[in-house]
């Protein structure tokens, strides 16, 4: 059946198509991970400052500037770099955290109201990708920071309809992603629903998405930490009524999109970056919505570039700088064969991650806690964190004849049937350490983790 754009009536979420919608939520949010989580990775969060302002240097006493300013000019320049390219990180690493909150939020929604979530192979496929349902559709692509890469983050977590206009078939379409949960609220706040509550649910108070780690504080100029998240943006939220349910999507769309009036993208479809007053998704106004954390990178960037381009050293791309030479959208079969099984581990270890979560709906209490905090934290923030690492000792020849960084692909890995996924794992481990002695410290790493089934 074909769906009419949203704001017709035959376009709506009813309690017939409610778990429709709210997987469809499930997989929007999951969408994004790879996007945020690839951008990332790209990043050098501590560039050498020493070879930046060197070839600043460098540079601007070849155009004619005197030694002692230029080397004023170069340190200044590179320190602003360094701060950069950490902040960024910091910035995108906790949204990528809270897309896995929303992820969970949805997935306690579906549970509550529509059945157990699924989680497990709903990564894009292929890529560019698209946000499901979203109007007017537009590329997402892996890809490493750039103004282009940004602002396809900021069409993801607009607050405004985006300036073009197109019709899609399938999903249920919407003009942001605000506007979909708006959507399921109203279904859920004007009919009177069942709301299962003996199901596991992921439940708050428990640190499971932690507000801040290691990956999402920077350092200023004066190099004190600065955090980037809060505590009161937002936690889990256990659905067990119309009023939990409307509290779990108003925490995913004020983190996301941030207050409805804030200001989005201009008309046009640019960025307006002079200033306003800052979009906040928490009570004590100390973390930015998502929308206004890349709408401060863009800016920044961009501003950046401009100080870079008027020194008259000709043309630059700061992302030389702090971005790795990292492709667009690579799958594992491009890589050679001594990259390969790496990757395929880096798959493995990611898609773990959404079956232990899928897990922790099907059990509750201690065997939860321990499933999420001894699996997925140990899978995340290290076995992750660190083959993500690893791989960019990698490099290769691309089909191109370019030089390239790999980078872990985030696709979706297809467990087998027969042994678990643990297994397999350790299994996948073990070939990747073959052509890649490096990771041997992840042995026990893997050992450890718990035996989740499919």
């Amino acid at each position: 059946m074909q769906h009419k754009p949203f704001f017709l009536p035959q376009a709506e979420v009813t309690p017939a198509n409610l778990g429709e919608a709210i997987q469809q939520a499930i997989e929007i949010e999951i969408a994004t991970i790879p996007v945020y989580l690839y951008t990332y990775y790209t990043i050098n969060r501590t560039p050498d400052q020493d070879k930046i302002s060197g070839d600043l240097a460098q540079a601007l006493v070849k155009s004619g500037v005197a030694d002692d300013e230029a080397r004023k000019i170069a340190l200044d320049l590179s320190a602003e770099i360094m701060v950069f390219a950490n902040k960024a990180g910091a910035l995108i690493m906790s949204v990528a955290i809270e897309e896995m909150l929303h992820m969970a939020l949805s997935s306690n929604l579906k549970q509550a109201l529509a059945g157990l979530p699924q989680l497990v192979g709903k990564s894009p496929s292929t890529w560019p990708a698209v946000l499901p349902g979203h109007e007017p559709e537009f590329p997402i692509n892996r890809a490493p920071l750039s103004l282009a890469q940004l602002m396809t983050f900021l069409k993801i977590e607009s607050p405004d309809p985006l300036p073009e206009m197109a019709m899609l078939a399938a999903p249920i379409p919407y003009k942001t992603i605000g506007l979909f949960y708006a959507m399921i609220r109203e279904c859920i706040n004007t009919n009177d629903l069942p709301y299962n509550t003996h199901s596991p649910q992921l439940v708050p108070g428990k640190g499971y998405y932690a507000n801040n780690n290691i990956d999402t504080v920077y350092y200023n100029k004066e190099h004190k930490p600065r955090f980037v998240n809060a505590n009161d943006s937002g936690d889990l939220v256990y659905v067990t009524d119309k009023e939990s349910a409307t509290k779990a999507i108003d925490t995913i769309v004020e983190q996301g999109e941030g207050n409805p009036n804030a200001p989005g993208l201009m008309p046009d479809g640019s960025v307006d970056c002079k200033l306003v007053p800052a979009d906040y998704d928490d009570p004590s106004q100390k973390e930015l919505s998502h929308f206004e954390k890349f709408s401060r990178i863009y800016c920044r960037y961009q501003q950046l570039t401009q100080r870079f381009n008027s020194l008259g050293i000709g043309t630059v791309d700061i992302s030389k700088y702090f971005v790795i030479n990292a492709p667009t959208n690579p799958s594992t079969s491009d890589y050679p064969a001594n990259i390969q099984p790496v990757s395929t581990l880096i798959n493995a270890v990611y898609t773990y991650i959404f079956v232990m979560t899928e897990g922790c709906y099907k059990a509750g209490g201690n065997t939860q806690y321990e499933i999420f905090m001894f699996g997925i934290h140990k899978s995340m923030i290290f076995i992750l964190n660190s083959l993500c690492g690893d791989i960019q000792g990698l490099s290769y020849t691309g089909a191109d004849g370019k030089n390239y960084t790999a980078c872990a692909t985030f696709e979706d890995y297809p467990f087998g049937l027969v042994s678990s996924p643990k297994q397999q794992l350790i299994d996948l481990y073990n070939e990747a350490l073959a052509v890649y002695p490096t990771i041997s410290y992840l042995a026990q790493r893997f050992q450890d983790l718990p035996d989740v089934a499919l």
